[in-house]
């Protein structure tokens, strides 16, 4: 048990090697990186396809990678968006690694692409694990999934800088409950920024695109409890760590990215 245990901690510590030097390399050149971790049917490809259309409409240089088990489906829709997209096919495996990722990029990325977004495989277990690279991690969740998403997948949850609740129309006649689930997101991540969102009635459509843009402009992520301690590669979250369950308090100093200990998450999941 403790080789197999041994042999994880090294997959998971070359892969946190390559994504600081992927993250590194895609710095250098101004690309901003947004992995988007959900379950299958989440509404994750459609709310994509929409900010996707909004950066091409606004000028700004984007793409998208989207990886799954099999079929190009969600390649095709994302191209609607008249942005560069690349179909990544994992042959079953159940989540992109930072390795993957840098050899799809070669090659096809284009050079002046200013924001890449990565639809990773709809699973909320092993992705929670690789780091990718990316500037900003967002999981998204819909109204039709249950409130207590975020305690069946606190590493998911507890590690992300942006939480996103998609078909927020639904809301009402699936019986959403929004202050439920807000203290189950507060639990595992106090202090992490949940919008609700809504592709057919166009609430909040462009919070993914303006997000990253902030972030690439200078400003700080938000830092999760989870978050590796300072001097740990790019002080990001850190997935191999046990999650918080509780609110504890920790450093919300400006510049870190951390919330006040006394702050609940910034919500913004409405009717």
């Amino acid at each position: 048990m403790c080789r197999v245990a041994d042999l994880q901690q090294a997959v998971l510590e070359r892969n946190d090697t390559r994504a600081e030097r992927l993250r590194t390399e895609l710095a250098a050149r101004g690309t901003i990186v947004v992995n988007l971790l959900s379950s299958p049917g989440s509404g994750k490809t459609a709310l994509l396809e929409t900010e996707l259309r909004l950066a091409r409409e606004r000028g700004v240089a984007a793409a998208a990678l989207t990886a799954d088990l099999a079929t190009e489906n969600d390649a095709r829709r994302l191209a609607r968006s008249g942005v560069p997209v690349k179909q990544v096919l994992t042959d079953g495996l159940c989540h992109l690694e930072a390795d993957m990722l840098a050899g799809h990029l070669t090659g096809w990325l284009p050079e002046a692409t200013r924001l890449l977004f990565v639809e990773n495989v709809g699973n909320l277990v092993c992705p929670a694990s690789y780091d990718l690279g990316e500037s900003l991690r967002v999981v998204l969740a819909s109204v039709t999934e249950g409130e207590d998403k975020p305690l069946k997948y606190p590493a998911a949850f507890g590690l992300a800088q942006l939480v996103v609740v998609t078909k927020q129309d639904l809301a009402q006649p699936a019986g959403f409950d929004r202050e439920a689930f807000l203290a189950n997101v507060r639990q595992v991540n106090p202090g992490v920024e949940v919008v609700g969102t809504s592709v057919r009635d166009g609430l909040n459509t462009g919070v993914l695109l303006e997000r990253a843009l902030a972030v690439g402009a200078g400003a700080a992520a938000h830092r999760p409890v989870m978050a590796r301690p300072a001097g740990h590669a790019h002080g990001g979250p850190h997935p191999h760590d046990a999650p918080h369950t509780h609110d504890a308090p920790h450093d919300g100093a400006p510049g870190h990215g951390g919330p006040h200990p006394h702050d609940g998450p910034h919500a913004h999941v409405g009717g």
